[in-house]
């Protein structure tokens, strides 16, 4: 049971995934930070300095009575600005990270098509000119020698082959 637990620990997409968490927890503080040190002072600048703190009552009198806001109170500041991180997260996780990591993937694999395509023409060209060397050796031996070989014999020209390995003189 513990051999198992330890196996299902040591897989490299456990300790991927937990490399993921722990970065993913330190990235998303530098989010909120942009989100809270220049967005919302920037969206501030127009109203409140909190963009969180933006609101609409939705029924009754918004006010604040003793700490509490008298009334339904709608935040939509709250969502827009969880939104807000949310864009900026994505967005920099696609710019920064997938697309170039998807650039280096295709440039990768055009890489190795290439090369798989250059090695394939290779091995082609490498036997057709081991199949002229061994046709020229086959007909430089003529056929006495290369008869149990399975090799063609050689013809003279006139459509017949000598017996003796040697072309005749005309």
């Amino acid at each position: 049971m513990l051999g198992g637990f330890k196996a299902f620990l040591m897989r490299g997409n456990v300790i991927d995934l937990a490399v993921a968490v722990v970065i993913g927890a330190a990235f998303t503080n530098i989010v909120n930070s942009v989100v809270k040190g220049i967005i919302n002072p920037v969206v501030g600048a127009f109203g409140t300095k909190d963009l969180e703190s933006y609101s609409s009552c939705i029924k009754g009198s918004c006010v604040v009575v003793n700490g509490e806001v008298q009334g339904v109170q709608l935040q939509w500041g709250l969502v827009f600005s969880a939104m807000l991180s949310f864009l900026i997260t994505a967005g920099v996780v696609y710019f920064l990270m997938v697309l170039p990591m998807a650039k280096i993937l295709a440039k990768r694999a055009a890489h190795d098509k290439a090369r798989e395509g250059v090695a394939e023409t290779m091995e082609i060209s490498e036997l057709e000119v081991l199949k002229e060397i061994r046709d020229h050796l086959v007909a430089q031996r003529g056929p006495s020698v290369g008869a149990g070989t399975g090799a063609t014999p050689s013809s003279n020209g006139s459509g017949s082959s000598t017996a003796s390995g040697t072309h005749p003189t005309s």
